[in-house]
């Protein structure tokens, strides 16, 4: 683990939070933030499209409605309470099955509080090379808590009709192209005192190598925030970092001698905001030693030439070829969102996802759609 100062744990508190403030003014000057915007042929404003290209990520305001972000705070209440009372357990918190516990993936992970479970392992292709400083928790917390949940669809309807949002949806397309492909979604819970750090890394492991390599070829994540995000308990990006093909993330933490990357800068939103994050940027997340909540919804999307008949995987799916039969099956999960939200939101006029109008696909959201997507995220497109 790097040292995070030889000066005492007062000072170095003090440093802390001058790193905190610093980067968070670094972040304000970049010009990537702001709402949605499209032009008047309905294309993504290019203004927002050279802000994310430059600098690998863009925070749009406003997004989600408030009667929205209302559902989804309900949806992680009531998830919070349907979880495994600890790892292994069948049991909830209300002496009931825990929600999960039947399937086949791995959709929970669990962490000590305010630890770093993946820094400097070699745990998910050892991405994560750099461990992360570790603050010590209160004393009377739990031993373990959940602080990932993927495959997140299928178990609140509010992260479903997220997933449907008619205007992310068109950002997906503008960004990855209309044949755009699902990738990946999740819901982080970084709770005050306990939520986890996520060490530096970028995503993706499968291009970096190969003759499809560029800026974006391993797509990128919304990110939905439902209490907003700070410098201290939201991700950190080191801008421009998409656009190079190696980094040595040792060597610049290193070269900082902490894990405070000098030139990183925090995605700072408020509920209702939506990152948008290249996969490639180098990014990662102090332990929450705030007294801020952070659950954001996770939403990841790939361009379709990126994963069709690529063989990969074995980080949140098992290793496969990405056939164009099960790109369709994944993506039936865009056409059950976009329905699903449909039916919350009348009001709105729905996307329409190119794939499916060119191959006759309708989707609607009901008890058979709600029973077909138990376990969907086997089928998970991980580059």
């Amino acid at each position: 683990m790097l040292k995070t100062s030889t000066k005492t744990p007062k000072d170095d508190e003090v440093a802390f939070q001058e790193y905190l403030t610093e980067g968070e003014a670094r972040a304000m000057e970049l010009g990537n933030r702001g709402p949605v915007r499209f032009t008047e042929t309905g294309e993504l404003h290019p203004e927002i499209i050279e802000a994310y290209w430059r600098v690998g990520f863009y925070v749009f305001q406003n997004v989600l409605r408030p009667e929205e972000i209302k559902d989804l705070e309900e949806d992680v209440h009531l998830i919070q309470t349907r979880l495994p009372v600890a790892q292994g357990a069948n049991l909830d918190s209300r002496g009931e099955l825990a929600m999960g516990v039947e399937q086949g993936g791995r959709n929970f992970f669990w962490s000590k509080p305010l630890a770093d479970p993946f820094g400097g392992t070699n745990l998910a292709g050892g991405r994560h090379p750099v461990k992360m400083h570790e603050p010590t928790p209160e004393k009377g917390v739990p031993e373990e808590v959940v602080y990932l949940i993927i495959g997140s669809l299928q178990y609140s309807d509010a992260c479903l009709r997220a997933y449907g949002h008619p205007d992310l949806l068109r950002i997906a397309a503008a960004i990855n192209g209309e044949d755009f492909t699902p990738f990946n979604e999740g819901l982080f819970i970084k709770a005050p005192g306990l939520g986890a750090s996520v060490a530096w890394h970028r995503d993706g492991l499968t291009h970096y190598d190969s003759p499809k390599w560029d800026e974006g070829v391993h797509g990128f994540n919304f990110m939905g925030q439902v209490y907003g995000c700070t410098a201290a308990n939201g991700v950190w990006v080191v801008p421009g970092s998409h656009k190079k093909r190696h980094v040595d993330i040792p060597a610049m933490a290193a070269k900082a001698g902490s894990d405070r990357l000098p030139d990183a800068v925090p995605i700072i939103c408020a509920p209702g905001d939506v990152a948008m994050t290249n996969r490639q940027a180098i990014h990662g997340s102090f332990a929450n030693t705030s007294k801020d909540w952070r659950v954001t919804v996770n939403m990841g999307f790939h361009r379709r030439s990126s994963v069709l008949n690529i063989e990969a995987g074995g980080l949140h799916n098992a290793r496969a070829v990405y056939t164009g039969e099960r790109i369709t099956r994944r993506a039936r999960m865009l056409g059950y969102a976009i329905d699903a939200r449909r039916q919350r939101f009348p009001d709105e006029t729905p996307y329409q996802y190119t794939p499916h109008l060119q191959d006759g696909l309708v989707y609607r959201w009901d008890d058979a759609a709600r029973a077909d997507i138990w376990d969907y995220n086997k089928d998970d497109l991980s580059i």
